[in-house]
């Protein structure tokens, strides 16, 4: 099932895509919470109830896809975790590539960094080196702590697409990545969350790619992984809890822009950057220029 955050009557709504369609579920249950992430705390992760709302609803709860304002999939995540250098290629492209890593790198996002599928990523004013990372997004749909190998990806509700845009100059101020990865609608995460049952364990074996313009410049596969899902799920809940509607971007490959020969190749207004992963989707965002 592929669960769609929209925005119509000046508020956000859930929907189900079917086919060049949306399901409206709100016309249905009125009630029904409008943020996933809110539905999912309700529903203790369980999707039963929006499938089940999704089948009776009638024609006129359809709206086309074309057209569609896409919201979030999760419209206010309490947590954005981030998993850096989580790819081997990816870490010998960069200033770390003489110090491999032992643990997941772990950082966060601010909700302002991020935009919808369709909608505009901002080259901000004070650089030019906004940069493009392919990532899988992991959508948690139950509370979990001190998860095991063997239960770790139950707490799962889904999988979308990130862009988790970063502006370098910035990031490589410090050894502390959060200034260069929370510039103001740097990055994206969408088009929607497809649920975990459509897609193998942990997101494994998926490919993943970046292109800009129509020109691949990142093409992977989650089964390269150095801290898989499951993994990293059993990390992370050793020290914070994990709650519905939190979402973990997983990480990118190589072929980010800072790395490309002979030089690099930075976001710029009038680019479109696409983000596919196999099975869940494509992420599309023209970049823009940031008005000072």
């Amino acid at each position: 099932m592929k669960i769609v955050g929209f925005q119509a009557n000046n508020s956000v709504r859930l929907g189900v895509v079917e086919g060049d369609t949306v399901i409206d579920v709100h016309t249905v249950d009125p009630k029904l919470p409008s943020d996933l992430g809110d539905y999912l705390r309700v529903s203790n992760g369980d999707l039963k109830t929006l499938a089940a709302l999704a089948a009776k609803a009638p024609a006129s709860a359809r709206i086309p896809l074309a057209g569609l304002k896409f919201a979030l999939p999760v419209a206010r995540p309490g947590k954005i975790i981030c998993l850096g250098l989580n790819y081997l290629d990816h870490v010998k492209e960069g200033p770390q590539k003489d110090n491999i890593p032992k643990f997941q790198s772990i950082f966060f996002r601010m909700l302002t960094s991020l935009t919808p599928h369709l909608q505009p990523l901002m080259r901000p004013v004070k650089s030019i080196q906004l940069d493009y990372e392919a990532e899988m997004v992991v959508v948690i749909g139950k509370r979990a702590k001190h998860l095991t190998m063997a239960n770790a990806t139950d707490c799962v509700a889904g999988y979308t697409c990130a862009n988790e845009g970063s502006v370098r100059e910035y990031q490589r101020h410090t050894t502390q990545w959060g200034m260069g990865k929370n510039f103001d609608r740097t990055g994206s995460i969408g088009p929607w969350m497809v649920s975990a049952d459509e897609l193998p364990k942990g997101g494994k074996g998926l490919k993943i790619m970046s292109r800009l313009n129509g020109n691949t410049m990142q093409s992977s596969n989650t089964d390269h992984f150095m801290f898989p899902v499951a993994e990293s799920l059993v990390y992370l809940t050793e020290g914070m809890t994990l709650e519905p509607g939190d979402v973990i971007l997983t990480g990118t490959p190589s072929g980010v822009g800072h790395a490309r020969k002979p030089a690099p190749v930075w976001m710029k207004a009038g680019d479109v950057c696409e983000i596919e992963v196999e099975g869940v989707g494509l992420l599309r965002n023209p970049i823009e220029d940031e008005r000072a």
